[in-house]
């Protein structure tokens, strides 16, 4: 934003710098503490001391940093990490013992007034080869141990972030198939209807306009109201009876406490289409359909019935029944229930379970 400067302070220690300072710092202590009341070095020799063992420890350690970095070794798997981390960790150890044994001649020489040759002191690599073997183990086991955890932290933000987009992707999908579906579906019931009764026929134009404009807006949002979803059933109950005239009835029975929760778009219109399609379309006499939405404890129920009988395939080959399945999937993560079923009663019952989830609820 024009007029705002955004000031970074170079100032403040990374994590990876706090760690090195206060690791070798701590570890540091013991041998200050050493040469203090062993040796008998005096308050500033101690000081010293204690600043180069921590140096020492840096500097080896950040040596390994750079090239571990720069040659991606984090990115191998176990075993090829083994071959180069084993013989790092010698040879720091060694390089390790090298300088700590340079530091200790030197102040053995100069303040302990003592004459050790400065081969002697060098070849001096117990136990400080061990000590060194010890620690460069220990800080390069955490300093990869840190970068695994990190790897697998960064890999499943981006799992999750892939799932979110295929989930999407995959929904956006059905949500293609669906409209087109309901759109034929209900053109061709206005095509029989433009000859018969051209009048008719205009009325049903303007139900379906209301309707494609509703599921148009409602198009994007993942939910809508009971209260809407009624609304657009209602809508198109009524361009199914300018074809069906007396032959469709259907009766509506709402809890109106739940009218306020939420529900996946074209749901309940879906499923009243296909008892439309496979019931009264397929009698004679036609017959009536009964929906009603109740209170189940932490679930609201919604029950379709319908006059008919489910065939075997009716399940499998119906794309909008498909697709309802799959979004219910997707959108409740199996905690939403669909069934279809025959009742005693010769009547195809279709039975929605879904969580309770309000309007105000949903952000």
């Amino acid at each position: 934003m024009k007029g705002i400067k955004y000031i970074t302070d170079n100032r403040i220690i990374s994590l990876y710098w706090k760690c090195q300072l206060i690791g070798w710092g701590t570890v540091s202590i013991y041998w200050a503490y050493t040469v203090y009341t062993r040796d008998q070095f005096g308050l500033f020799f101690t000081l010293l001391n204690y600043v180069l063992d921590i140096a020492l420890g840096i500097v080896l350690t950040h040596i390994y940093r750079h090239y571990a970095k720069k040659l991606n070794w984090n990115e191998h798997n176990l075993g090829n990490l083994l071959i180069r981390v084993i013989p790092s960790v010698i040879f720091m150890a060694i390089v390790y013992m090298l300088f700590a044994n340079l530091k200790t001649h030197y102040f053995c020489n100069f303040i302990a007034n003592k004459n050790y040759l400065l081969l002697d002191s060098l070849d001096n690599w117990n136990p400080v080869l061990i000590t060194g073997l010890r620690l460069m183990a220990i800080w390069i086991l955490a300093y990869h141990l840190y970068h695994y955890h990190q790897n697998r932290l960064e890999t499943a933000e981006q799992n999750a972030e892939l799932l979110v987009i295929a989930k999407q992707a995959q929904l956006d999908n059905l949500s293609t198939q669906l409209n087109p579906h309901f759109l034929f579906n209900s053109l061709n019931s206005i095509k029989s209807l433009i000859i018969e009764n051209p009048k008719l026929a205009r009325r049903a134009v303007d139900l379906l306009s209301d309707i494609l404009r509703t599921s148009l807006y409602e198009k994007d949002a993942p939910f809508i109201t009971i209260k809407e979803e009624l609304a657009l059933v209602k809508d198109y109950i009524d361009l199914e009876k300018i074809r069906f005239e007396e032959r469709l009835n259907m009766s509506i029975t709402v809890d109106k406490e739940l009218e306020s929760c939420l529900i996946l778009p074209l749901s309940i219109q879906l499923l009243v289409e296909n008892a439309i399609k496979h019931g009264i379309d397929k009698r004679i006499n036609g017959g009536e359909i009964k929906l009603e939405i109740s209170k189940a404890e932490n679930d609201f129920r919604i029950i379709i019935q319908n006059p008919g009988k489910l065939s075997e395939n009716q399940r499998e080959t119906g794309i909008g029944v498909n697709n309802l399945t799959k979004r219910l999937q997707l959108h409740y993560d199996g905690k939403a229930e669909f069934e279809l079923q025959n009742t005693d009663n010769d009547l195809v019952q279709a039975t929605l379970t879904i969580p309770i989830q309000r309007e105000y609820e949903y952000i």
